[in-house]
């Protein structure tokens, strides 16, 4: 009985260590600090606060490291391929015989025909659809003002977590009121949900004990 308790806790230790975060396709980080800005000495007035200064035309849009801005995910693909071929072949032969070497000899009629066809056809569909928001973080600014964003989001359920990360490119213009960008306005999108969810662990367990049980009653 030790010996089959034992067993039993070194399979869970190994299915459970492959519960693992799952790897991704974004391959940046997933925030940044913002930029540190030089300690000067300001006079701070009653109502003026230079920390918080913003010019009197200039929005509130994301522009710097550090700062935010919501991705909608809206993400459709479809793809569809068919192909097909036939062939098809046809003949027959038709021959008789009168005389053999120069003697008359009953009349023989021999007849062959064949025929062949072929018909191959193939089709492959392949469709996805994958809708939701998350909130990103530049990362970087590019020398013409275009903005890299990053960002992941985590979702614990309670057999396993889901992983929503995204990571792209974007136009400063494109960004709504909100701060707010569609994901198929964004270059270089690279948009991923992965989870390292336990359920079939758990059905692998419960398959392994009801084995082992049904063993140890015999």
């Amino acid at each position: 009985m030790f010996k089959f308790r034992t067993f039993i806790l070194s399979m869970m230790l190994i299915i459970s260590g492959c519960s693992v975060t799952p790897d991704s396709i974004v391959k940046q980080p997933m925030t940044a600090k913002p930029q540190a800005s030089n300690s000067a000495t300001v006079t701070q007035g009653a109502i003026f606060n230079y920390a918080a200064y913003r010019p009197l035309f200039e929005d509130r849009r994301p522009r710097f490291i550090g700062d935010i801005l919501t991705i909608n995910i809206v993400e459709n693909t479809s793809a569809t391929k068919a192909g097909g071929s036939s062939a098809s072949k046809d003949g027959q032969v038709n021959s008789s015989i009168s005389s053999f070497l120069g003697v008359a000899v009953p009349k023989a009629t021999m007849r062959a025909s064949s025929s062949l066809s072929y018909e191959d056809e193939a089709a492959a569909n392949a469709s996805n659809a994958f809708n939701g928001s998350i909130t990103a973080t530049v990362i970087d600014v590019l020398p013409n003002g275009n903005l890299v964003v990053s960002g992941e989001k985590q979702v614990s359920f309670d057999k396993g977590t889901e992983f929503v990360r995204f990571s792209g490119v974007v136009n400063p213009d494109t960004i709504t009121v909100g701060n707010v960008v569609t994901s198929t306005k964004i270059a270089d999108a690279r948009v991923e949900y992965r989870t390292n969810t336990k359920i079939d662990t758990a059905e692998i367990l419960s398959m392994f004990a009801r084995f082992f049980l049904s063993m140890g009653a015999l």
